[in-house]
């Protein structure tokens, strides 16, 4: 649509002439429930807009995404909508200094979790709404200027059915079926929220008495659709809201500024959460239906905290462009698992973070699309697809290194600062730096060039000399960098030596931090040290760089890689050995061989889950074509062995029993998942609930052992929104051609679907036992894409792109027909262009890697 992709130019012009002084915005969403018409819902919008123009007699416009205007008034004065309105943006003529603009609307309800979301849950008809704004989607839903740096306050109400509750950012009153809400602090358009329905509700309140003696009393909040309220443990929630208030609170000396804290888990979210002050909203995935691991617990306490930590970093103070957009993302990313540490039950998240959080960074910083961390932001396309590794992980990451580097007392001492100096108001790169300057008497601008204006992950491999003695000469520190980003960082490191105990053990006998710079460094302090015979020289994981080993080390890990005791270390080590293997490095079926190994002594739960996930990806991606089956048999058989010997009833039973699943193909295996769905067989204290039952499902599917009446039985089982997802996958994995071209067309040529199921479709569609069933469709995509780009919104675009890329048709010949459609199509949208070129790295990255595990074989 004309003018709906924002510009930072046309950003920065419209932020120089005119400020907000404030909102007024009524909703009526009556139309949410009852019988329509066959044409797309629409609820009324009216928006007042008091803003003042420092240019009298200047053009502006607001931004407004609707079906049909049926008002335009600015400062009294009538406007023909016809005239100016194009569908994205509403043209404003000789502005007065100050001026009010009312637009009266017909909005659109979504379907695809943009802008406000309408969800009939199938199990019992009722009616859920939930808004997602970020980072350009209010205009959806009301008229207004849809930048962050254009803050106001806002004031809402709400027109709702019967029976229905209604949430916004601030206190609610409700009088004869209107919902009024108290007036916003100034926050910026994309973090306003409205939440309304039969929500299921529960409330609790945290207490603190300040440092100048004021109580602080917020009340608290937490609801998801009654369907699962019997699964919701509002209690756990409860807990870590109140110890992460705790923790922000004895560390920003900034009291949470936004009074009430409502959280809602809603349907058919497309992100993880989202920070809307006062109103956080999760996707309800966090709700549990089923029994999950304490990683599954531990992820969720993480989005709390992370969604807490924005209160601060995002609402009170936000990046006035999306190029900033890491001065809200990396420092919620880090303070998430921060705070996990240091206020809950979740002590050793940091390793978490080390395997799981970071191999999504060193994925998307080896990508060509990788940027810095501060990037270059051209438009809103640009913004919605820099919600990514580099943002999140490696921002985090980064700024654990600077905090080892200016100290925790001068980097929480710079927060303060920052946030009582910013409050309300937007800011940049040297904002932030300057504070920092402050508080640690460092140098940041040389540091800010090196971490965060340039792009690309460096190597650190340890080079070890020893002495005829078996005592190092001299431990160097080897650094290098991708030829496409030369950029050699300072890392601050901890340098760790370890060796066999006598009772078998692999642990830490010495261990220095250094400075490294350049090339080569030298650890001066590890001369004379006894032979070590594992160098780890990321040790503690203080800064981001991909670990590398010397040949000792690598013979060491692959004998002894389970008996290394730290976990921190073993996952380190898991990590940096995964890193190897998708450089082509290590061959596949050498890392599928180290997880069947020491796997089944992992003891932390989350690295073991994500050790499943990597096997699976290096035998679909990585390993080589003609030893695939071999590899398949090896994993399932493994899977089986350590599934019989984990405790029974033990959450490692459990990750075993789903990894079995996901890996099962021989007639024994499928033949196995079959009985412990019906009963005939069973496994000491493996409980089968219906979470599980549908993992076991989903093989038999796509192996033709599962078709629409078991799978359509399993649906009266389980008739509910979680149970329909699962469902439609199930039905677009089977092994048909007709099953194929239905789910293609469902997602590709019709709309008819919501984000939830286009997902769920696209899943079942790509299975790795069907390379030759989706073969056909590998020119279809090239067809399609940009006429998918163009007619669907931006989320099912990048869904459909991404999700539906051939790479399971993983030959030269994809490659070269990658390559042609980015040659023809150097003018298309660089938003989708580069989603391309994600999807075309990693195909070639696959082949690199099937390259070096064939040589093995």
């Amino acid at each position: 649509m004309p003018g709906e992709n924002l510009s930072r130019d046309e950003a920065r012009e419209r932020a120089a002439l005119l400020s907000v002084d404030g909102y007024e915005v009524s909703l009526d969403v009556r139309s949410a429930v009852g019988e329509g018409d066959g044409s797309p819902r629409t609820f009324r919008s009216v928006t007042t807009l008091r803003f003042r123009c420092n240019e009298p007699g200047a053009t502006s416009f607001a931004d407004l995404i609707a079906p049909s205007v049926t008002s335009v008034s600015l400062n009294g004065r009538d406007l023909d909508p016809g005239e100016v309105f194009d569908g994205s943006r509403i043209t404003l003529e000789d502005l007065a200094a100050e001026n009010e603009l009312i637009v009266d609307a017909q909005c659109a309800y979504s379907r695809t979790g943009e802008g406000l979301h309408r969800f009939v849950d199938p199990e019992d008809g009722e009616v859920y709404l939930y808004t997602q704004y970020e980072p350009a989607d209010s205009r959806r839903v009301l008229t207004c200027f849809e930048q962050p740096d254009l803050k106001a306050p806002f004031r809402f109400e709400v027109r709702a059915p019967e029976g229905w509750t209604v949430w916004s950012n601030g206190v609610a009153t409700h009088t004869d079926g209107v919902w009024r809400f108290a007036e916003t602090k100034p926050i910026s358009t994309y973090i306003t929220c409205v939440v309304a329905g039969p929500y299921h509700y529960v409330t609790d309140s945290y207490e603190r008495v300040l440092e100048d003696g004021t109580r602080l009393e917020i009340p608290l909040g937490a609801m998801c659709r009654k369907g699962l309220a019997p699964h919701f443990d509002a209690d756990d929630v409860f807990l870590v809201t109140k110890q992460g208030l705790d923790f922000f609170h004895d560390h920003f000396d900034y009291p949470y500024p936004f009074g009430k804290y409502d959280q809602a888990f809603v349907p058919e979210y497309n992100l993880g959460a989202m920070e809307n002050p006062g109103l956080v909203t999760f996707r309800e995935e966090f709700i549990f239906r089923g029994k999950v691991t304490q990683a599954s617990y531990e992820g969720r306490a993480n989005v709390i905290l992370h969604e807490m930590a924005h209160m601060w970093f995002g609402d009170l103070v936000t990046m006035v462009w999306w190029d900033d957009l890491w001065l809200k993302e990396s420092f919620a990313d880090f303070m998430g698992t921060f705070a996990n540490v240091g206020a809950t039950r979740f002590k050793d998240a940091w390793i978490t973070f080390a395997n799981r959080r970071k191999a999504w960074a060193y994925r998307a910083d080896q990508l060509p699309s990788t940027h810095p961390i501060t990037a270059d932001i051209r438009d809103l396309q640009d913004a919605k697809l820099n919600f990514d590794g580099i943002t999140y992980a490696k921002g985090a990451s980064v700024l654990k290194q600077l905090v080892a580097y200016v100290g925790q007392d001068a980097f929480l001492e710079g927060a303060r600062r920052y946030f009582k100096r910013h409050a309300y108001g937007n800011t940049r790169l040297g904002d932030l730096l300057s504070v920092l300057e402050e508080t640690s008497g460092r140098d940041m601008a040389a540091w800010s060039r090196s971490w965060l204006q340039t792009a690309g992950v460096n190597s650190l491999t340890p080079q070890v000399l020893l002495s005829a003695e078996g005592r190092i000469t001299e431990l160097a520190v080897l650094q290098e960098a991708a030829e496409s980003h030369p950029e050699l960082r300072p890392h601050r490191v901890a340098v760790g030596l370890y060796r066999r105990t006598p009772e078998g053990a692999v642990e830490r006998y010495a261990r220095v931090e250094v400075d490294v710079d350049g090339p080569r460094t030298i650890v001066t302090e590890l001369a004379g040290a006894e032979a070590p015979e594992l160098v780890l020289v990321n040790d503690d994981d203080l800064t981001f760089c991909k670990t590398r080993f010397d040949a000792e080390s690598l013979d060491t890990l692959k004998r002894q890689l389970g008996d290394l005791t730290d976990p921190l270390a073993r996952a380190l080590c898991w990590s940096a050995l995964w890193n190897m293997t998708r450089d082509a490095l290590l061959p596949a079926r050498d890392f599928m061989d180290l997880v069947l190994r020491f796997a089944g002594r992992e003891s932390d739960i989350g690295v073991l889950q994500m050790l499943h996930a990597w096997a699976n990806s290096s035998l679909v991606n990585y390993a080589a074509p003609g030893w695939r089956p071999t590899g398949e048999r090896l994993l399932a058989e493994g899977a089986l062995k350590e599934l019989r010997l984990a405790g029974p009833g033990s959450e490692h039973q459990l990750a075993w029993a789903r990894f079995f699943a996901s890996v099962a193909s021989s007639p024994a295996d499928l033949q196995l998942l079959q009985g412990l769905l019906e009963g005939t067989a069973k496994i000491d204290g493996l409980t089968v609930d219906q979470e599980l039952r549908w993992a076991f499902l989903g093989p038999l599917a796509s192996h033709g052992l599962a078709d629409e009446e078991v799978l359509a039985a399993e649906l009266a089982r389980d008739d509910t929104a979680s149970g329909k997802r699962h469902q439609v996958r199930c039905l677009a994995s089977r092994p048909s051609a007709a099953v194929k071209a239905q789910a293609w067309a469902q997602v590709v040529e019709s709309d008819a679907l919501s984000n939830a199921l286009v997902e769920a479709t696209i899943a079942g569609w790509n299975q790795s036992s069907q390379r030759e069933l989706l073969a056909p469709y590998a020119q279809k995509y090239f067809a399609a894409i940009e006429r998918v780009w163009a007619d669907r919104s931006i989320q099912i675009g990048m869904d459909v792109v991404r999700g539906l890329f051939p790479s399971l048709q993983d030959s030269p010949q994809t490659l070269d027909a990658t390559d042609a459609w980015l040659s023809a199509h150097e003018a298309a949208p660089p938003a989708l262009r580069r989603l391309v070129l994600e999807a075309r790295d990693d195909l070639a990255r696959a082949l690199r890697g099937q390259e070096c595990d064939a040589k093995t074989g």
